[in-house]
Order: structure tokens, then C-alpha cells, then sequence
């Protein structure tokens, strides 16, 4: 049988295909620009029949049906990274959130720690080989497909093709579920004068031929505005959003001076636009990879110049840095702020960074704070932590003492809180009083 009959037999509608899930089983969904909706979708019609099935991914978008209180005892929910549409299930206790480094992830497949019953994906049409692209998210998922018993596949005419390891051949796929829709978008929105000014000081850190891990959000669109005076960047990092196109097209992001994979962004997904959809559809400068590669802090490593950039929600005193909860309430995740704050840390003329604005709440809390909030969890230790960036300036912290650590930070906390934050040190005897200190 040639892989067009094998195919053609594949074909079935979402409902047909979802029918292979039993109750107690577990299912991994494609992530971000990938998630299979419709094949979601499915799966939630067939909540009358199921009992106890757990679905497990990262940050996914659209609404997130099966977290809904009216679903509990037929699905539950496994993040390993929070995002907006599981969030206040977790918090509310009918969701559960696993702590782990991204490059970890698929160790639990291969383990067996965490069998896959199901995977649900989203892919390209197939080519004239049979073989079909994850097109915008490879996260964890082709290695979910060679662990599960089932695999079905979403095939999108509009999920674009991509370069590096994203291809699937349909004989590795159980079920296939035709659409044509539009892919689930992120658009970016413009970044606030303190996002600037917290890009601007991110960037004079950026040596020309710098490797740099971008993100998604104000600040990393911000770092990214501030870079056209550099020179022969590259990207290696898990994700890319559509700040990285006006740099591509330019030449500044051009990877010619990276020391591993030269001329190439490597990355694992995209969270952006149609846009960026179609900027990285068949495009050679991208090399997509599974989380497990992108994010292995010894793979990190071998980038030369390696400028990680990653953001928090609080930093104590010390240089403790809470990324993934708000007190006991879990929030986000760990990400991939560990693995490449230790990589660039590694990296020869690495530079590992923290970038936070110094206040939340429109100013009335400041998140350079004596102590993590009751609960809080640390992300990334203080022994990890080299840079911190705020608005007000550039604390370097790695292999100074408390004291130094103090006072480093007091320096570019919100001018507000520095009195009550130097109080704080002294009684906790990080150091001694100073008279008329100026931190700002």
C-alpha cells in the first residue's frame, strides 16, 4: 500500500477519531500555535462516556473547555506550564500543575514516569514522501508520538511547513482529521515606556555576535527594538514571536558569528501571528528542534556569547527569583528559565539575565521584596542569578555577598521602597545602616 492509500484510509471525522480514548487515560496535546482544537473539541463531546481522563500539555491556547467545574471527574487537567486558560482551574484545585524544566519533559515519556495512552496533534498536509510538518510547535510533541499507543493528527492545509526536526510520516499516524482553518494567533501589543527602558538596559548588555534566547511579551519586544545597532546576532532559544522579523529581514539576526548551528535560529515553537506564520513557512534560517535539544542547558552552553533573558514575578533580597506562583497560587511555570539561565551561565562570555519591572499593581508593590511571598516558590537560586534588570538599572549579583547582593538590588527597586527595603537588610543584618545612602 502506498502512503497516499494509507492515508486516504486515515481520514476520518474528529468524532470518529476521538472514540479510541477509554476512561483513565492519559492525553498529550500539541501546544501554543499547534493546539488541535478541533481534536479538543472532540474529545470534550465525548465527556458524557469518560471518566478520569488526564490531558497533558504546556501552554496552550483558546479556551481550555475541560478545566470547567461542570467537567470534573471526566477530565483533569496536567500543566506543566500554566497558561491563561487553565490558570484559575489550577488555582481552584481541579487542575494540577507539575513544576519541571521544558528539557525534561520528554524524559518522563522515554522514562515511562509518565506513559501516553493519546497524542493530539496539528500538522502540515503531507509531501510527496508521505511525510508531514509540525509546522509552528515541535515543544515535546514527536517525541509524545513515538512514546503513545495512538497518534491523530489535525492535518491543517494552513499549518505552514518548516525546517529542522518537525516531520512526522503518516505511517506513524493512526488517525487523520482533515480541516483548513485559521491557526490560533498571539498578536503583540506595544510595550510601555518601562518595558523600554528595561529593553534598553537589557540591550546594552548584548555584545554584537551575541546568541540570544528571545521570548514573547513586553519586555523581550522591547530588548528586541533596542538592538539595530548590533551586529551578527543569532537565536537559540525554545520560542520566537514576531519581534524577531524586522532584525531577520535587516541582517542583524543573521546567526553568522553563532558557534553551534551557524546561519540558523534554532528554536522549538513559535507564539505569534499569521504574519510570522508565513515568514516561517519553508524558510531554511529556522531550525526547529524538540524542547529536549533547545533547552538542555549543556546544548545552551555551546553557544558562544549565550545572552539568556528571562522574566519574574518577585526577587528577594537575596537574589531568589519566584517565576512561577503568586504566594501558593501557581501562576505560570518553570519554563525554560532555568535550563538557559544555567546554559548562558556556561556559555563562554555567556550573559545570564533577569528583567523585571521594580513595581506591580500600577506601583504599589514593589517586586524587589525582602522575602518571597509565604509559598512563593524559587525558580531559579540565588547562586544561578548573575544579572537583574529593572527599569531603574543593572544589578550584577553572581559571587557577591549579601550585603553586596543588598545593596546591588536596593539600587534598582523603585525609589519608593528603597527606604523600607534597606530597613528590611539591616535588621536582617544583609548590612549595616549607611547614612544618606543614594540608591537612585
Amino acid at each position: 500500500m502506498s502512503w497516499r492509500d494509507a492515508y486516504r484510509s486515515k481520514c476520518v471525522s474528529a468524532a470518529k477519531a476521538l472514540e479510541v480514548v477509554h476512561s483513565g487515560e492519559r492525553v498529550w496535546v500539541q501546544s501554543g500555535c499547534g493546539t488541535p482544537i478541533v481534536l479538543l473539541n472532540a474529545l470534550v463531546a465525548r465527556a458524557p462516556e469518560l471518566h478520569n481522563v488526564e490531558i497533558v500539555h504546556m501552554k496552550t491556547l483558546g479556551e481550555a473547555v475541560y478545566t470547567r467545574p461542570e467537567y470534573a471527574g471526566h477530565f483533569r487537567h496536567r500543566g506543566l506550564f500554566i497558561g491563561d486558560n487553565v490558570r484559575e482551574a489550577v488555582i481552584a484545585g481541579r487542575a494540577d500543575y507539575t513544576p519541571i524544566f521544558l528539557s525534561e519533559i520528554e524524559g518522563l515519556f522515554l522514562s515511562g514516569a509518565m506513559p501516553l495512552d493519546v497524542v493530539l496533534m496539528q500538522v502540515s498536509p503531507p509531501d510527496e514522501h508521505g511525510l508531514l510538518s509540525l509546522g509552528t510547535t515541535v515543544d515535546s510533541t514527536l517525541t509524545a508520538a513515538r512514546c503513545a499507543r495512538v497518534v491523530i493528527a489535525e492535518v491543517n492545509q494552513r499549518m505552514p511547513r518548516t525546517h529542522g526536526e518537525t516531520t512526522i510520516h503518516i505511517s506513524h499516524i493512526d488517525a487523520v482529521v482533515e480541516t483548513a482553518r485559521p491557526l490560533l494567533e498571539v498578536h503583540p501589543e506595544p510595550f510601555t515606556e518601562i518595558q523600554r527602558r528595561i529593553g534598553a538596559h537589557v540591550a546594552s548588555l548584548i555584545p554584537d555576535g551575541a546568541t540570544l534566547q528571545t521570548g514573547i511579551g513586553g519586555i523581550p519586544d522591547a530588548v528586541l527594538s533596542c538592538l539595530d545597532d548590533k551586529r551578527n546576532l543569532g537565536i537559540h532559544t525554545e520560542m520566537v514571536s514576531d519581534g524577531v522579523i524586522e532584525l531577520m529581514e535587516s541582517g542583524v539576526l543573521n546567526g553568522e558569528a553563532k558557534s553551534l548551528h551557524r546561519g540558523k535560529a534554532v528554536l522549538a515553537f513559535v507564539l505569534g501571528s499569521q504574519r510570522l506564520f508565513d515568514y516561517v513557512r519553508e524558510n531554511p534560517a529556522f531550525e526547529f528542534r524538540s524542547v529536549s535539544y533547545t533547552n538542555d542547558p549543556f546544548v545552551v552552553a555551546q553557544n558562544d556569547r549565550m545572552v539568556a533573558i528571562n522574566s519574574a514575578l518577585q526577587v528577594d533580597l537575596t537574589g531568589q527569583v519566584c517565576a512561577d506562583s503568586l504566594g501558593t497560587r501557581p501562576f505560570s511555570g518553570f519554563g525554560g528559565q532555568v535550563d538557559f539561565i544555567r546554559g548562558a551561565a556556561r556559555s563562554k562570555g555567556g550573559v545570564p539575565i533577569i528583567a523585571l519591572p521594580a513595581t506591580a499593581c500600577r506601583g504599589s508593590v514593589s517586586r524587589i521584596t525582602p522575602l518571597l511571598d509565604p509559598g512563593a516558590g524559587v525558580v531559579t537560586s540565588r547562586a544561578d542569578v548573575h544579572y537583574v534588570v529593572t527599569e531603574n538599572g543593572v544589578a550584577y549579583l553572581h559571587g557577591k555577598t549579601l550585603r553586596e547582593r543588598a545593596e546591588a538590588l536596593i539600587a534598582v527597586a523603585d525609589p519608593h521602597f528603597q527606604a523600607e527595603l534597606e530597613d528590611f537588610a539591616v535588621r536582617a543584618h544583609y548590612m549595616e545602616r549607611r547614612p544618606a545612602v543614594q540608591y537612585a
